[in-house]
């Protein structure tokens, strides 16, 4: 592994903080810290932690001996100084001393000592960084090292890698116990660099910043060098078929299995991320793949976020999609099963009341394909996928080597139902749409644009689709989440089929469709030519009825129900001299959704429509207005609020009643009009 220490770059980042107040030290500490973190091979997503000791003046002028060690939440790839808060010394010194410390109580010790009450919750293994004497401590999960350590005679293995240098600590969960059992080990052979810490990870310490550091790289890439030299022959791969089928065919099929059933058609909907590689596809062609996925995950930490390991899929062959839907039906109810039978086997050992996690895979391995990760949003799911490759890599090198041999199924129990973990998920409160994706036609203009940012903000992924592709991602990245903007003709079948697959390919799938696009045509309609009618269709209704049959695709293969909106404008009930080539297809339209609500009811998908009217966008602009409001005699003001509350009607409160209709569970083939009162477009 390549030790990334520069003395240029330190004495930058020392030199920028000293500016703001901020000690040589913590600097140092923080430069380093971000060195390991940037590495996945050592650190992944709020893993691993590190620590300095230091003396620091309270707010009152008092000197203390603290530890600042990394915070909880924080990420060592980008941690900030206010990401290592400093914890008083002599208290944690002195809890040394106990028989036993609960891990509520190790919590609230560490938090009654903050310099700053306002810090983040220092690390669990606080004390463990507190109990070595060396200023500064290093943390990582070395995915070389864990394929020394995930082996059954894993102690041997190390004293033949790294000698005298390292202690060697047996398996114990993170906490007091570990903490004081990591000291004693330190203490019978003050002389060594470090410790490993069987099933888990690596320490390393030192006087300096730099110390431990360089310590940690040397001795990973002492592991690595091992394994290159001992690896075993490569095992024959798995037969694959000529024609396999693609990602995309299965995503959704696969993402509607992994949805949580909440009961009368509700449920808690996955986003899924696939990724391939080389690297991964030579893995998982492993024909002993089933095995090592049920052995478990290379370090405990990883049970958070990929449960008790992958779930594994057969090799899909094209043009038997059918057959494989329920092949992944099956496999994901028997990981369930195997899930409850864990969760209920473990929790049955003591009488401590746990709630029950979902029992569904977050990770899907696919011979021949590569790996979904699944997660309630696409960070979550990303980072299930990034564990996978950290993951394949710890397994591979435990294989090279000798065979994979990780903590047993009930010592991982005890850190997925840590007690602290399950107080985390409690008030861990989740939007409306989170897990949801939508899809919004027109979705650069003023309605479409506050509808993606609307939706976004309630939990939704949106693929904000729009003939300006760039302004389709610019209305993309006001909208956030992780939002992504589509450029497309939607007139065109084949590029709208395209914008869906798009959705399929980034997050797994559809739920909600906004068919919003629409542009309108002027002039009497016995002498309107028919290619400007017949253009009019293409946009206002046959765009609407495509996209409608791609979403209707996607929910058929997921299985999960889902959501049709149409813009369909007050011209669809109240029609206006001169726009009959735009209120005839949105009439069209609005009896477009109401047969969609028949016809799909029966298998969860809701259809609705949503009438507007003036509304400042693309289809009444500035110009518009202000020649309408002329000719009517009245001021700009008064013709954009001429309505029965008096008041101008805008593209956010349009996108409200998009969200009331995702959100009404029982409401199909409804039409709610937002325009602020008009009679004469009122449903009757």
């Amino acid at each position: 592994m390549k030790n990334l220490w520069s003395d240029a770059e330190a004495e930058r980042l020392v030199e920028s903080y000293a500016a703001k107040g901020i000690e040589r030290d913590l600097a140092l500490r923080v430069y380093t810290t971000r060195l390991l973190g940037g590495e996945p091979r050592l650190v992944l997503h709020g893993g691993g932690n590190t620590s300095v000791k230091l003396r620091v003046t309270d707010l009152v002028g008092d000197e203390w001996d603290v530890l600042c060690v990394k915070g909880s939440g924080w990420d060592m790839g980008v941690i900030e100084p206010q990401g290592l808060p400093a914890v008083k010394l002599a208290p944690l010194l002195k809890a040394r001393k106990l028989q036993s410390l609960s891990d509520e109580d190790m919590v609230a010790l560490q938090r009654a000592n903050l310099i700053d009450p306002a810090s983040p919750n220092p690390s669990v293994e606080t004390l463990l960084h507190a109990f070595l004497p060396h200023k500064f401590v290093d943390h990582t999960h070395s995915t070389a090292v864990l394929s020394l350590i995930d082996q059954k005679d894993s102690e041997p293995i190390c004293r033949e890698v790294f000698g005298k240098t390292f202690g060697f600590v047996p398996y114990i969960k993170p906490g007091f116990d570990l903490a004081k059992a990591a000291a004693e080990m330190f203490e019978r052979d003050t002389s060594v660099e470090g410790l490993i810490l069987d099933k888990h990870g690596i320490f390393t310490f030192g006087e300096t910043a730099r110390e431990a550091y360089d310590r940690m790289i040397d001795a990973v890439t002492k592991a690595e060098e091992f394994i290159a030299a001992r690896a075993k022959p490569t095992t024959a791969a798995a037969a694959l078929p000529t024609n396999l089928a693609k990602p995309a065919e299965i995503a959704p099929m696969l993402r509607g299995a992994v949805a949580v059933k909440k009961g009368e058609g509700r449920f808690d909907r996955m986003i899924s991320e696939f990724r391939t590689s080389p690297e991964i596809l030579n893995f998982l062609n492993s024909p002993r793949l089933e095995a090592l996925a049920k052995a478990g995950v290379s370090t405990p930490d990883l049970s958070i976020r990929i449960k008790t390991g992958p779930m594994v899929l057969p090799i899909p062959k094209a043009g038997a999609l059918s057959d494989y839907a329920k092949v992944i039906s099956e496999k994901v109810a028997a990981f369930a099963t195997d899930y409850v039978n864990y969760f209920e086997t473990n929790n049955a050992r003591d009488d401590i009341r746990r709630t029950m996690l979902d029992p569904m895979p977050r990770l899907t391995l696919v011979p021949g394909l590569g790996m979904f990760g699944h997660g309630r949003t696409l960070k979550d799911a990303k980072i299930a996928s990034d564990v996978g490759e950290m993951w394949i890599e710890a397994v591979r090198g435990a294989e090279a080597i000798g065979s994979f041999h990780p903590l047993a199924h009930a010592d991982l129990f005890e850190l997925e139902y840590w007690s602290l973990e399950q107080a985390k998920l409690a008030s861990n409160k989740l939007k409306p749409l989170t897990g949801q994706v939508v899809l919004i036609t027109g979705g650069a203009g003023a309605i479409g644009a506050a509808t993606a940012k609307l939706f976004a903000d309630n939990g939704a992924h949106a693929v904000v689709v729009d003939l300006d592709a760039d302004r389709a991602a610019e209305a993309a990245k006001k909208a956030g989440n992780q939002s992504i903007g589509v450029g497309c003709d939607i007139t065109d079948p084949t590029a709208l089929r395209s914008a869906f697959d798009k959705a399929v390919e980034v997050y797994g799938g559809l739920d909600i469709l906004v068919s919003n696009a629409g542009a309108a045509w002027e002039g009497k309609i016995g002498e309107l030519d028919d290619a400007t009618l017949r253009k009019s269709f293409e946009l206002n209704f046959f765009a609407h009825q495509n996209a409608a049959k791609n979403a209707v695709r996607i929910f058929k293969e997921q299985g999960t129900g889902g959501v049709l909106l149409f813009n369909t404008s007050k011209q669809a009930i109240n029609p206006g001299a001169n726009f009959g080539a735009y209120g005839l297809p949105k009439a069209a339209t609005l009896f477009l959704s109401r047969q969609y609500a028949l016809e799909y009811g029966p298998i969860g998908v809701r259809s609705n429509a949503v009438n507007a009217d003036r509304i400042r966008s693309g289809l009444l602009t500035d110009a518009m207005i202000a020649s309408r409001s002329k000719a009517r005699g009245v001021s700009e003001k008064d013709y954009m609020s001429g309505n029965l509350l008096g008041q101008e009607v805008t593209a956010e409160h349009v996108a409200q009643a998009f969200l009331h209709h995702a959100l009404a569970e029982r409401t199909t083939a409804d039409v709610t009009t937002v325009d602020g009162g008009n009679i004469a477009a009122a449903m009757r």
